[in-house]
């Protein structure tokens, strides 16, 4: 015998969860561009719901970082009451972001999951970063969020040995903060060990926004106080290196 199929009511609206790319309005794409038009309510962490420009018919629901689970609940049930909901990210939604979460959410509760729900990618830091140092994510390369807010110390540890052991480019998300600021002391450390001092190593700024500063050294010259929060920190594999002022990863590794 077939489940019977969740349904939802011909009044229900719709949900977007949308990324708005690493800062200038620029890199916005035109899609989400669109969805926010059309939005009655707009979702977010404070500084990302404060890009939105107000407008009558729209609502503005700005809350702190720490409350993921609950933005993505109360976008979910605006949306079930019939409102057209966008949830907005920086860069692109499904990395390290709201998509995840809002899928969560969804666990559990089939009324939700018949929703018409989409997800809008936007430019992710560590593209717009990259782009801007030339191409150090030229060949293989993984991203790794260093915040232990949801993961453990070691976790993150063990994935950056697996990474650098393996050779691969890598980008680091939030890679230093006022609550953890040695974390990216020891990662530096793990790093040095694996790939000796001689490696590239870009620290990307508040990129496309007026306080970008990119700076590109070796290993053994980078420092923890080089990064923050607003820094996406690119490490280049074996054969990265400069041509110009340019940083890149040949395609090949032959």
């Amino acid at each position: 015998m077939t489940a019977p199929q969740a349904t939802t009511p011909a009044s229900a609206g719709t949900l977007c969860i949308a990324g708005l790319g690493p800062g200038d309005a620029q890199l916005v794409t035109p899609e989400v561009t669109s969805a926010i038009a059309a939005a009655t309510d707009i979702v977010g962490y404070i500084p990302y719901v404060a890009r939105i420009a107000p407008r009558p018919g729209l609502t503005l629901h700005a809350s702190d970082n720490r409350v993921e689970m609950d933005r993505a609940r109360a976008a979910l049930q605006m949306a079930a009451e019939g409102k057209q909901v966008v949830i907005v990210s920086s860069g692109d939604p499904g990395v390290f972001a709201m998509a995840a979460a809002v899928f969560e959410a969804l666990e559990g509760r089939p009324d939700w999951q018949a929703l018409d729900i989409r997800v809008l990618p936007g430019i992710t830091a560590m593209l717009a970063a990259a782009a801007k140092a030339g191409a150090p994510l030229g060949h293989d390369f993984c991203a790794i969020n260093l915040s232990d807010n949801l993961k453990p110390a070691e976790l993150i540890e063990a994935r950056v040995r697996a990474a650098a052991g393996a050779d691969f480019a890598m980008a680091f998300y939030n890679p230093r903060s006022a609550s953890r600021p040695h974390t990216f002391g020891r990662v530096l450390q793990v790093l040095l060990e694996a790939c000796g001092p001689d490696r590239l190593i870009t620290f990307a700024r508040a990129v496309s926004t007026p306080e970008e500063k990119l700076l590109t050294v070796s290993l053994g010259d980078a420092t923890p106080e080089m990064a923050d929060m607003r820094t996406v920190v690119l490490v280049g594999n074996s054969a990265t290196r400069h041509v110009g002022r340019f940083v890149y990863t040949p395609r090949s590794a032959l």
